[in-house]
């Protein structure tokens, strides 16, 4: 539930709390949430600005740096982690600048895989294979970068031990997606490894990101979890929407597969599974209209009616979602109510 200050008003107004207990209980409410990210244009710079530093010693980084060698990639970035994760510290004690510091944070620590690659590439020790220069990180699948990753992961949660920001587990889940593809090549090495492979690993990874997330989800009265469910769902949804088969059992078990991530999504309280779910059933909609009742007359209207319910539903829901969701809720077991992560309120 969103509050905002006119709901106050409004109480005071039906004489519910008078005005000054509104104003009190408004000014209260304010300082409570002032480190909490929100949408405005200051927030806005905040995460643009940490993004573009981020991108900047990621995405966007180029060959020339290679030029420094191993020891000086090693140095420059340590020395980069190291002045960002001291300045985030320093805004993190200060009232009210809990964001910016802990983007600074998180950008230190998005500095980890340069580094560790910068020390491997000095000492030239390597986990299994050389993959080559730095800015193939994001470009190419390779068992090499295995240790960068592990040290991300790695860093990230000792952060998050002294920094109880959310946006540190990003480059953690991150880090796992990245991964679960590099793993393919390792677990594969002696066979050889094909696509198929690449998508059965990225399949069950995506299932274990989104079953751990799902447990600490519990565990936190914050949202830690927003990109652990993100990048497994992304993991899981990728890897079974690229699996190819002539079945047409196969092709509607994914049908099924991806409402029954709509419905994850309502019981884990998560968009995100919404998303990716009704994508894919839209998809495979216009599988049956284009492939198999391509000729049919009557086919464009089995959908139309499908779709109309569904509206309609939504209709239903807008109107009388909260007795809808009390009455279900009421009819669930006990046990059933505790597996629930707890309600996120963001503002």
């Amino acid at each position: 539930m969103h509050i905002e200050k006119s709901d106050l008003e409004w109480a005071a107004s039906q004489g519910m709390i008078d005005g000054q207990q509104a104003e009190t209980l408004w000014l209260a409410l304010s300082e409570k949430t002032a480190d909490r990210p929100r949408f405005s244009l200051v927030y806005i710079l905040y995460f643009f600005g940490a993004l573009v530093v981020i991108g900047a010693m990621g995405w966007f980084m180029t060959a020339a740096w290679e030029a420094f060698g191993g020891g000086g990639i090693f140095v420059i970035s340590a020395l980069y982690g190291a002045a960002f994760v001291g300045a985030g510290s320093r805004l993190w004690s200060r009232n009210g600048l809990k964001v910016p510091g802990g983007l600074l944070v998180t950008i230190g620590i998005c500095m980890t895989p340069l580094a560790v690659y910068g020390l491997q590439r000095w000492l030239g020790i390597w986990a299994f294979d050389d993959p080559g220069e730095y800015k193939s990180f994001h470009r190419w699948i390779k068992g090499g970068w295995l240790i960068m990753e592990i040290a991300t992961i790695g860093a990230g949660f000792l952060a998050l031990r002294f920094f109880k920001f959310p946006f540190l587990t990003a480059p953690i889940a991150f880090a796992l997606w990245y991964m679960s593809m590099d793993l393919t090549p390792i677990i594969f090495e002696s066979t050889g490894f094909s696509w198929h492979e690449r998508k059965l690993v990225s399949l069950w990874f995506g299932v274990v990101m989104i079953a751990g997330s799902y447990i600490f989800d519990h565990r936190t009265k914050e949202d830690y979890t927003f990109w652990g469910y993100l990048f497994g769902a992304i993991a899981f949804w990728g890897g079974l929407t690229l699996m190819k088969s002539d079945s047409e059992f196969s092709k509607f078990l994914y049908f099924l597969t991806n409402v029954s991530l709509m419905g994850l999504s309502v019981f884990l309280q998560r968009k995100i599974f919404v998303i990716f779910g009704a994508i894919g059933s839209f998809g495979y909609i216009g599988y049956l209209a284009f492939e198999v009742f391509t000729d049919s007359i009557f086919f464009p209207f089995i959908p139309t009616i499908v779709g109309t319910m569904i509206l309609t539903c939504g209709i239903l829901l807008h109107r009388h979602g909260k007795k809808i969701e009390q009455r279900f809720i009421s009819a669930m077991p006990e046990w059933m109510k505790e597996l629930r992560p707890h309600v996120r309120n963001i503002p």
